[in-house]
């Protein structure tokens, strides 16, 4: 049931802000990244259209329960006081249901991808769902975020080999560090309200200097591993190019990030165009090996 306060957006775009539709960029490409290597380039539209169905599922899946679960906490913390849950435009049940249609969603994509990834969808879904409550016990769940975007390498391969080669697994590495480093610098604008409520994070556990000097150290780890994985699968200097340029933009996101630690939008800005950039280094490496050389 959707509630009843009064919204200035339509219909449509209140689902999509509800949803966040917009930060799928976030992860995306990524995703695509690595349906694409594990296919060797060459995968089939119907395997492409069943992967993308099956992440934007389980994300938006992900995404509604924790803003279920997280409704208290949003409705004491300033920067989350206007989320739809809190001032009634939806529902509590509303999200539930979303949840569980978008759950469902995911199983019939991986049921239809092949038995691997749908014996192993519940899982994924154990992970998605299950991190809104770590961060009531754990400053752990700074690196259980990492985890659940470390699914992301592990379900395209699954999803079109059905199996978790040694390449997948250096991607499954990259991703985890990939994931916690950004999910340390989202936390950071929530040091003061997290503390407050008694939320935990790895900024509420180290304070914000040692968390800050963090993340470059998880930056540099995780493009080492990316690097891994290009090597594995012979990806070749165009794609080692592109983490070049990764590494470069990341130093400068992290430069930023400690000279504003608390300001929310540097992250997710600049992680759209590394996303972006991960991806168009594979594309390159996959159909224009020549470009360089």
């Amino acid at each position: 049931m959707i509630g009843t306060a009064p919204s200035p957006r339509g219909p449509a775009q209140e689902l999509g802000k509800f949803l966040e539709i917009q930060n799928l960029g976030l992860n995306l490409p990524f995703a695509l990244a690595f349906l694409l290597v594990a296919a060797d380039g060459r995968p089939s539209l119907v395997t492409v259209a069943l992967i993308v169905i099956a992440f934007v599922a389980a994300r938006n899946a992900g995404h509604t329960f924790n803003r279920w679960a997280d409704r208290r906490y949003d409705a004491a913390n300033p920067r989350t006081q206007q989320r739809a849950l809190v001032t009634g435009r939806y529902s509590p049940s509303f999200a539930l249901g979303l949840t569980a249609a978008n759950a469902a969603v995911l199983l019939v994509a991986a049921y239809f991808l092949n038995f691997v990834a749908f014996a192993l969808a519940p899982v994924a879904l154990a992970l998605l769902l299950g991190y809104s409550y770590t961060k009531r016990y754990s400053a752990g769940t700074t690196v259980f975020l990492g985890l659940v975007e470390a699914i992301t390498p592990a379900a395209a391969y699954i999803a079109v080999t059905a199996t978790l080669p040694l390449p997948a697994w250096a991607a499954v590495g990259g991703m985890l560090l990939w994931g916690t480093a950004f999910e340390t610098i989202h936390s950071l604008g929530d040091v003061g309200a997290d503390r407050s409520l008694g939320l935990k994070s790895i900024p509420t556990k180290l304070g914000t200097p040692a968390s800050v000097r963090l993340v470059p150290a998880l930056h540099a780890a995780a493009l080492g591993l990316f690097g891994v994985f290009g090597l594995l699968t012979h990806l070749g200097v165009v794609f080692d190019g592109a983490l070049v340029t990764m590494a470069v933009v990341a130093g400068w996101a992290d430069w930023r990030v400690a000279a504003r630690p608390a300001e929310p939008k540097v992250p997710f800005t600049i992680h759209f165009a590394l996303a972006a950039l991960f991806l168009a280094g594979v594309l390159l490496a996959l159909y224009a090996p020549g470009i360089v050389g």
